[in-house]
């Protein structure tokens, strides 16, 4: 089941509208565990988020490289780094 949580966000382009999420899944193309996350985090009930594909960012690449698939609140910096569940989300997001 694939489920879509936001707009593709190609890294330096500004966000549409100021309302957009704060939460970040930062994954890459053709990713098994980026496909798993994205069943968790639906699972969990993750309010939305933008999706951030890091394969042509070399520095996302640089920060991220085999961490991938993470969640990251760009409200205080936090990251989940994977592998997690839904309850681990879920304690995650009410931190």
């Amino acid at each position: 089941m694939w489920l879509f949580y936001g707009p593709r966000l190609h890294p330096g382009l500004p966000r549409r509208d100021m309302t957009a999420p704060t939460l970040i899944l930062y994954q890459r193309d053709d990713c098994h565990l980026c496909d798993l996350a994205l069943d968790v985090l639906a699972n969990a009930g993750v309010p939305a988020f933008d999706s951030v594909f890091i394969d042509e960012d070399p520095a996302l690449e640089d920060r991220y490289g085999m961490r991938v698939p993470v969640l990251r609140d760009d409200r205080d910096g936090r990251e989940l780094d994977w592998p997690f569940d839904a309850d681990a989300a879920r304690r995650w997001l009410h931190r």
